[in-house]
């Protein structure tokens, strides 16, 4: 059981855990997810871990659908910085506590300040990564910014 599961049943939320099987020569690993589960790519959330300049933290986490790229301009103005990057991978491993591929918006190993694309609204459930690959959890997008104390903006291209 990861850490992002083990939250989820701490908040007592209602969740589905959707399991496939992660193809390791896979790079898009959220369109992967998508096209295994038969889901829309627009109700499948990447988590993306951003570095930024000029901000509070370094560190924040971008969740948009696997449809869309992160506009990395907007996300520095939703989160007051003055620029944001894709952050280094061993960052990112280090911070969260997962690999790339697998990285949850829940469990992290230490809480990163989260954005989410205002998109996610729209759905009454979303799926993020649940933890590793080939897994994915499935629940209500105010859930998620609930247990992420997220924001939600446009951040989404």
């Amino acid at each position: 059981m990861t850490p992002a599961v083990k939250a989820a049943q701490r908040a007592k939320i209602n969740y589905t855990l959707h399991e496939y099987d992660h193809d390791p020569n896979v790079g898009a690993y959220g369109l992967e997810a998508a096209e295994a589960l038969g889901i829309s790519h627009d109700q499948i959330f990447k988590t993306l871990v951003v570095s930024l300049s000029g901000a509070k933290e370094p560190l924040a986490v971008g969740i948009v659908p696997v449809s869309t790229q992160l506009d990395l301009k907007s996300f520095a103005v939703a989160a007051h910085a003055k620029k944001a990057v894709m952050a280094d991978a061993k960052d990112a491993k280090r911070a969260t506590g997962y690999v790339l591929g697998g990285i949850s918006p829940l469990g992290q190993r230490r809480r990163l300040p989260t954005l989410m694309d205002e998109s996610a609204l729209k759905h009454r459930t979303i799926y993020v990564s649940a933890g590793k690959r080939g897994l994915q959890i499935e629940l209500a997008p105010g859930d998620l910014i609930r247990l992420c104390a997220a924001v939600t903006a446009r951040i989404g291209r």
